[in-house]
């Protein structure tokens, strides 16, 4: 996937970022190769109901052709690869880190909230 090039002003960095970890499974997938360590593709998708096999494999080439990620063969044949966080895609680890917390205590909240709402 071609990235787009800004020319940066105040907040060009995090759009950026953002670019390089939006989509619906992106995040995901770099939550679990960086807490779950290298995964093979089947267990990537296992671990990610309602991912189909083709967005699956195009989520990991763009992670991948951003240097995000690595994939490697484990055995030629039946074919079986593993993907792996580059030491680039580690420095992401705050970040997603972050993001799993901040999304942790927004659930919490808005469980309250509709738990209150449907008790009324």
């Amino acid at each position: 996937m071609r990235r787009k090039i800004y020319n940066c002003e105040d907040g060009c960095p995090v759009e950026s970022t953002l670019q390089l970890i939006s989509g619906r499974w992106k995040s995901v997938l770099l939550y679990h190769l960086i807490y779950d360590g290298e995964q093979r593709y089947n267990e990537l998708q296992k671990k990610i109901p309602g991912i189909t096999r083709r967005m699956l494999s195009l989520q990991l080439k763009d992670l991948e052709s951003d240097g995000l990620i690595a994939r490697h063969v484990i055995q030629e044949k039946p074919l079986m690869v593993a993907y792996h966080m580059t030491d680039y895609g580690n420095s992401l680890k705050p970040i997603i880190q972050m993001l799993h917390q901040w999304g942790n205590e927004f659930n919490r909240l808005n469980m309250g909230i509709l738990e209150e709402a449907n008790l009324l």
